[in-house]
């Protein structure tokens, strides 16, 4: 199964960015994993910040292979517990999903049309995040998925 995450804006030299990549290149061991910016729709204050969602709508799900299960990153959808993120993603790799793309979006958040396509809404926090910062956690937490999926030693499990 492939990873993909898709998110609005230019990288930017900075250790956040650094961090992003490495856990990225650690969940490439365990499933092929691609971090894709995308060029935000808005234009600035004057534009239609509804057209504007739309448009970002339309490019990520262009982004999107058929087939593939779309998760947006969204405040209002489910907090799971990483165990559960990672039982997630094996359900939909042992149920020959051939890959999932996981959704940040940009300063205006997620269209209609992405949140109505998608699979599943999943929230990182009840706390609003900033964008690099959400998509360092994402990263973290995929990186601990495969960790718990292949039995690694940098997830603990809690002790009762």
């Amino acid at each position: 199964m492939k990873l993909r995450v898709l998110w609005f804006g230019r990288p930017a030299a900075s250790p956040y960015e650094e961090q992003v990549e490495l856990y990225r290149r650690r969940v490439a061991r365990c499933w092929p994993a691609e971090d894709i910016p995308l060029k935000p729709a808005g234009g600035g204050r004057s534009s239609d910040p509804r057209r504007a969602l739309s448009e970002e709508a339309r490019i990520v799900l262009s982004h999107v292979p058929d087939r593939w299960r779309l998760v947006a990153l969204d405040e209002g959808g489910d907090e799971l517990a990483s165990e559960e993120l990672a039982a997630l993603l094996a359900r939909a790799e042992d149920g020959g999903c051939p890959g999932m793309v996981f959704t940040v979006g940009s300063d205006l958040g997620l269209g209609r049309e992405v949140l109505e396509a998608s699979w599943r809404r999943l929230s990182l926090s009840r706390m609003t995040l900033p964008h690099l910062l959400a998509r360092l956690v994402l990263w973290e937490q995929l990186f601990r998925s495969s960790d718990i999926r292949t039995g690694g030693a940098y997830h603990r499990r809690s002790v009762q």
